[in-house]
């Protein structure tokens, strides 16, 4: 059981006040993994986006800073976004990452939940699951061998040229992240990579068949029972009205703002209040509500990682810095020891 957590580096200027300066909100960052590392969770995974309200456009920048300040948390892209990038240097980039960590370096490949990068980088949206997929196999095998063949649509070919430096760890390792696609849980399956399954909205109880899915398919590659993340957003207080009081209007905010971009209803807090019950998606609350949650979903996908994005909206650094406490100390101890 590994027990960890996400950030995209949120950038957002309410409700705690005037826009942080990119500065600030990197060193409060570091600080984060760094309070991680030392209460004991086992991974911290940053992801990549190329908007104004996400700092991070290059995670492995991020996360080898906070290697350096950090001794055994596992450090990971959440997600790397493969379709507008250069997998050749994704493998680089965390190679070195590996190199410099001691061996604690991860990929978590994603098509990403924003397309700037697209036009940012001369994509067309029109191949947005064929850049993906092609990628995804061309970094796998960059992965397992040191000189590399390679032809595809939609890069230059390689003729057994070497790709440096190698890692730490044979093979680096990869992690696909899926937002609840069928057809992404199969890619999973049947390249024998592990699966990270957002969770952000709705009843989890509605995504057993797509974990039930993949393990099902997994076993038929003949990659036997591979291991699945579930990804959700969260915070903790020392109460359940001090935990929602504070995370509401952060994450209504951010939520609001991309709802009207995608057509969404505003956020309301009684919606929000539906999602932190026992059964919604979000893990908001006490540490003991957090638990709670965490066990009744272990029940649902006997999951072998679980990731909290710590927080949706920008929130006052000392109040995520006491959540990450409780979570590291109270939260995790009690859920290993529970599905042990």
């Amino acid at each position: 059981m590994e027990i960890g957590l996400y950030s995209f580096g949120e950038l957002t200027d309410y409700p705690s006040g005037p826009l942080m300066s990119p500065e600030q909100r990197l060193k409060d960052l570091i600080e984060e993994v760094e309070l991680a590392d030392q209460v004991g969770l086992d991974v911290f995974g940053i992801g990549e986006h190329h908007r104004a309200d996400y700092l991070v456009s290059a995670p492995a920048v991020v996360l080898a800073a906070a290697a350096a300040k950090t001794k055994r948390i596992r450090l990971s892209s959440a997600v790397s976004v493969l379709s507008s990038d250069d997998p050749v240097r994704v493998f680089q980039q965390f190679s070195t990452l590996d190199l410099i960590s001691g061996g604690r370096a991860e990929i978590m490949a994603g098509r990403g939940s924003f397309i700037e990068s697209f036009p940012l980088f001369g994509f067309d949206l029109d191949d947005y699951d064929e850049l993906f997929d092609e990628k995804l196999r061309m970094l796998i095998q960059l992965t397992k061998d040191e000189k590399v063949r390679w032809s595809g649509n939609h890069r230059a070919s390689i003729d057994n040229r070497g790709v440096y430096p190698r890692p730490v760890q044979n093979p680096l390792p990869i992690w696909i992240a899926v937002g609840g696609t069928p057809q992404s849980v199969a890619r999973a399956a049947s390249l024998g990579l592990p699966m990270a399954l957002a969770i952000i909205g709705g009843q989890p109880d509605n995504f057993v068949p797509l974990v039930n899915f993949y393990r099902q398919s997994s076993e038929e590659s003949g990659f036997g029972r591979l291991p699945v993340s579930i990804n959700s957003h969260g915070y903790i207080a020392e109460t359940s009205q001090q935990a929602a009081d504070e995370s509401f209007p952060a994450y209504a905010h951010v939520m609001t703002k991309i709802g009207k971009e995608r057509g969404w209803p505003p956020t309301s807090r009684r919606s929000f209040d539906s999602q932190i019950n026992p059964t919604g998606a979000i893990l908001v609350g006490s540490p003991q509500q957090v638990i709670d949650k965490m066990l009744r979903e272990y029940e649902l996908f006997e999951y072998n990682r679980f990731l909290m994005q710590m927080s949706v909206g920008t929130m006052p650094h000392a109040q995520i810095m006491k959540s990450i406490e409780l979570y590291g100390a109270v939260v995790a101890p009690a859920v290993r020891k529970a599905t042990t």
